[in-house]
């Protein structure tokens, strides 16, 4: 016996032997009591968890929130309840196409994605790198998501499919233009920002609500990658940002981003000229300045990713008193939708897993049994597994109630109306862009449509041009000439994203 810790099975036994299996004489066959041979194998084989429907390729550290400004006039959330104080926080970015082993430098929207673990219960902001999203009813989602994977018969991706949607739906101009953009291929997490993109609810102490968004500043300064730099780089290696996140952490070097906030009334709601609940949309910063709030600081790679990142279950539904939702139908959808695909993906009690479970707040829940029932949640009384009981199981707390949310209408199904409101916001980011931006914005098009035939790009030009004509011209330009060499110019500058920056 060494001085080293003993192998053990996975129910403690000890492991004489890791090396070779139990046989019948030298040269076998194996005998099927060899259990710890099974075990191993058996155990292999249920290593992988199914990948997340949609942002499977991601990457993940541990930090800190701390508030530096005080804004408990719009939310009594414990975690804004005084300047100092401090909030560990998991973190996960992802691209949204990819496959676990897609590349990281594609042009593709980042996920980015907060799990606070607050004295309350653990807060999740689940968002992007961008502060609109393509469509703004969940009914479409999984539509819009299968014209981002793979063709059933080619196993191909297909722009065909993706131009072909997006024409149907014009609200997506607004996303794709950020995505056609500079901003389309960020060089790593540190270097984008990180938008809650949704509206929330803020409520305060007095039972007020205010409407918010959230909007996470990267303090790197943004940098991007033109599609030939983002080829070359693939080239050499499909995990750039796992290297240049870890590395930095690794070194000291930590990446930290402000937290800002837009507070509306709720009643600006009803006077504002948009839909202030339209995922499609923005809030100009003239009418909604950002208020600063705090810093996200990541100082820690996990000990083990797969443990704290691949295990990470990030949802909308999880909100503490003080944020709230919003009849943002997105939103509505996903507060369902994220929950569900955990159970499915991790299992009956996804919750429960050292990624997700609440570090501050005491669980107690009537949740029993399933598969992965790895706790006990008899709170000390086994008779306690119903509610009400008179046993001294937990109870509701009133006091946390949310004030009533004001809805108005007729319960229907709305038709989505090709409003001339859809392209308002494109067209004046569209107007920030300088020509240099705007020539990259129609070479990146050139690059994303080669492929469609000229049925789809024509449909995508009708929309383009209702945007502005010069839009629809320069990408139909481009893709007439996309067999022409295009240089190559390094991205270090800010481009707008948001009507009213």
């Amino acid at each position: 016996m060494t001085d080293k810790p003993r192998l053990t099975t996975s129910a403690g036994a000890p492991v004489p032997s890791n090396d070779t299996s139990m046989t019948a004489g030298e040269r076998g066959p194996v005998l099927l009591q060899d259990y710890q041979l099974i075990e191993k194998l058996a155990h292999q084989n249920r290593e992988r968890i199914p990948e997340r429907v949609v942002h499977a390729k991601g990457w993940g550290a541990q930090g800190t929130f701390t508030v530096t400004h005080d804004i408990t006039k719009y939310s009594k959330a414990a975690i804004f309840s005084e300047i100092g104080k401090k909030t560990e926080v998991l973190s996960r970015w992802s691209t949204v196409a990819g496959e676990s082993g897609a590349a990281d430098t594609e042009r593709d929207v980042r996920g980015f994605s907060l799990k606070f673990y607050t004295e309350d219960g653990n807060w999740d902001l689940v968002g992007n790198n961008t502060p609109v999203f393509f469509v703004r009813d969940a009914y479409k989602f999984p539509d819009f998501i299968r014209t981002q994977k793979r063709h059933p018969k080619t196993n191909l991706r297909s722009p065909e499919a993706m131009f072909d949607f997006w024409a149907a739906q014009p609200e997506c101009v607004h996303q794709v233009t950020i995505l056609m953009s500079d901003r389309g291929i960020p060089t790593n997490p540190m270097h984008m920002n990180g938008y809650g993109s949704h509206t929330f609810s803020f409520i305060n102490a007095d039972g007020e609500r205010f409407w918010v968004k959230f909007h996470f500043k990267t303090q790197q300064g943004h940098k991007h990658y033109t599609n030939q730099e983002a080829e070359t780089l693939i080239g050499k290696t499909r995990e750039s940002y796992q290297e240049d996140l870890y590395t930095a952490i690794d070194s000291g070097e930590f990446p930290k981003w402000t937290l800002f906030v837009q507070i509306m009334p709720e009643t600006d709601a009803e006077k504002v000229p948009y839909n202030p609940f339209d995922l499609t949309k923005v809030w100009p910063h003239g009418d909604y300045p950002l208020i600063e709030v705090g810093e996200l600081e990541m100082n820690r790679n996990p000990e083990n990713y797969f443990q704290m990142v691949e295990n990470a279950a990030y949802s909308p539904s999880n909100v503490v008193p003080g944020i709230g939702y919003s009849p943002d139908k997105m939103l509505q959808a996903r507060v369902f939708s994220y929950a569900d695909a955990h159970r499915y993906r991790l299992g009956t009690h996804y919750e429960m897993l050292p990624a997700n479970v609440a570090k501050a707040a005491k669980v107690q829940h009537y949740h029993k049994d399933g598969s992965m029932r790895f706790f006990t949640n008899d709170f000390g009384n086994a008779d306690a597994y119903y509610e009400p009981n008179q046993h001294g199981g937990p109870v509701a707390d009133p006091s946390v109630a949310e004030p009533p949310l004001r809805i108005n209408g007729d319960a229907a199904r709305y038709t989505q109306l090709d409003s001339d409101a859809d392209y308002v916001q494109p067209r004046a980011l569209f107007n920030l862009f300088d020509d240099d931006q705007k020539k990259r914005l129609f070479s990146n098009y050139a690059a994303a449509m080669g492929p469609c035939s000229a049925e789809v790009k024509e449909r995508w030009y009708a929309v383009l041009a209702r945007v502005h004509p010069d839009y629809a011209a320069g990408v139909r330009a481009a893709n007439e000439a996309s067999d022409s060499d295009v240089n190559a110019i390094s991205v270090t500058d800010e481009t707008p994203t948001e009507t009213g920056a």
